[in-house]
């Protein structure tokens, strides 16, 4: 999955990613998904009008927190045999699932979300046994707000404060002028470490553009994290406690990402 550079970049700077990740096939599917989690009214907008409470009537950023209860279809994402083979590559074994989100913002209206360090809500205790895997459900670039982030900025952990303009965000406030923008194809994936400032800007485009945030944990991490899913809820993907789902969700979620894929295109695989 990674070569040994890629592995070496991560270590030193906190981040890598990967422009071909997810098939054709597959973004079509989260963007179908996507489109049924939003029409039934679950994504949110946690955008406030600079109070951090009252709802925004300008600004959007919608957001679904946790996916899983909502969607088998992003339930079985993580325990996609490449998601898994390249965080396991990251972060070490045992991969352990500690949240899974998703933010779309409209086209003009759609605000970023501010710089923060994921390592100020979950607090593990080294920052680069956590990573995110952000996904490009759409084309993400600088003029829609892709994905921003300081490289090494793991080292450092900056003071957080409540987010005015989210209604439970917080922020920091890092170097800016050392952010690097990750501009990404649909289907392409940045992954970066608990402690890597990073942030989304507004999108000033006319279409909307999502990300998908999966979190991983490496086990060691597990007993002392905190938010994410609830202790002992986590799903473990590799080691000797991972059940492939069953412990945790009640039934065997490994090997069923291809086929919940195919139940959301509903046609056959030669379409």
């Amino acid at each position: 999955m990674f070569t040994q550079s890629e592995i070496e970049q991560f270590r030193s700077q906190g981040w890598v990613a990967k422009d071909e990740f997810w098939s054709e096939r597959e973004v079509r599917a989260m963007r179908r998904e996507l489109e049924r989690l939003k029409a039934v009214g679950l994504l949110r907008n946690v955008a406030t009008a600079g109070d951090g409470v009252t709802p925004s009537d300008e600004q959007v950023n919608l957001q679904l927190c946790p996916m899983f209860p909502h969607s088998d279809f992003y339930r079985a994402m993580p325990f996609a045999d490449k998601a898994i083979a390249a965080v396991r590559q990251l972060i070490g074994d045992p991969v352990v699932l500690h949240l899974d989100q998703v933010f779309l913002k409209p086209g003009r209206q759609g605000l970023g979300t501010n710089w923060h360090q994921d390592n100020a809500y979950f607090k593990i205790e080294d920052p680069l046994k956590g990573t995110a895997m952000w996904t490009a459900v759409h084309d993400a670039t600088v003029a829609n707000g892709t994905i921003h982030v300081i490289p090494g900025s793991y080292r450092v952990a900056y003071e957080h404060s409540r987010d005015p303009y989210s209604d439970h965000h917080i922020r920091c406030y890092p170097p800016e002028a050392e952010a690097l923008a990750i501009e990404l194809p649909a289907g392409g994936v940045a992954f970066f470490a608990y402690g890597v400032a990073h942030c989304t800007l507004a999108n000033t485009t006319d279409k909307e553009r999502a990300g998908v945030a999966l979190h991983f944990i490496n086990g060691a991490m597990d007993a002392t994290a905190e938010s994410g899913f609830p202790l002992g809820k986590r799903p473990y993907l590799t080691g000797a406690e991972a059940s492939g789902g069953l412990k945790e969700h009640g039934v065997v979620v490994a090997g069923t990402w291809q086929r919940e894929v195919e139940a959301v295109l509903g046609v056959s695989r030669r379409d």
